[in-house]
């Protein structure tokens, strides 16, 4: 099962979307939801979202090295901040996945539960953030 999660600079979850099935993919899911996300900010998306755009939005992702080519200086001091703040995202998604019926396998079939769920483990996790505030992402 997968979800979508969009999160801020404070490391607040702000948007999720629905629990879909593991064999549709990322970016084919991203393409068909209508982000939240205003005009001049920056997304830090993961691999799954390669080809993966927002109008007016800009998307920061690592540099690959050319094959048979180096990196160029600004681009190697580039990279290691990137993965500084893409770490933390990846710090909420373990804070979600805390609660271990988000990442265990789940037998409610019920329509619906599985959202409510995960919903209620993002909630779970804001809550923890506003009790105990991380750092901002920088």
């Amino acid at each position: 099962m997968k979800n979508l999660l969009l999160v801020n600079a404070p490391l607040t979850l702000l948007f999720l979307r629905e629990t879909a099935a593991g064999h549709v993919h990322d970016k084919r899911r991203a393409a068909a939801t209508p982000y939240p996300v205003p005009a001049g900010s920056q997304l830090l998306p993961d691999l799954g979202f390669l080809a993966f755009t927002l109008p007016q939005v800009e998307i920061l992702r690592p540099t690959r090295k050319p094959r048979g080519h180096e990196l160029t200086p600004e681009q190697n001091v580039a990279h290691p901040a990137l993965a500084r703040r893409r770490v933390r995202i990846e710090h909420v998604n373990s804070s979600v996945k805390r609660c271990r019926i988000v990442k265990d396998t789940l037998r409610l079939v019920k329509q619906g539960v599985r959202d409510l769920v995960m919903e209620l483990c993002c909630a779970l996790h804001n809550f923890r953030v506003r009790l105990t505030p991380w750092q901002p992402m920088i």
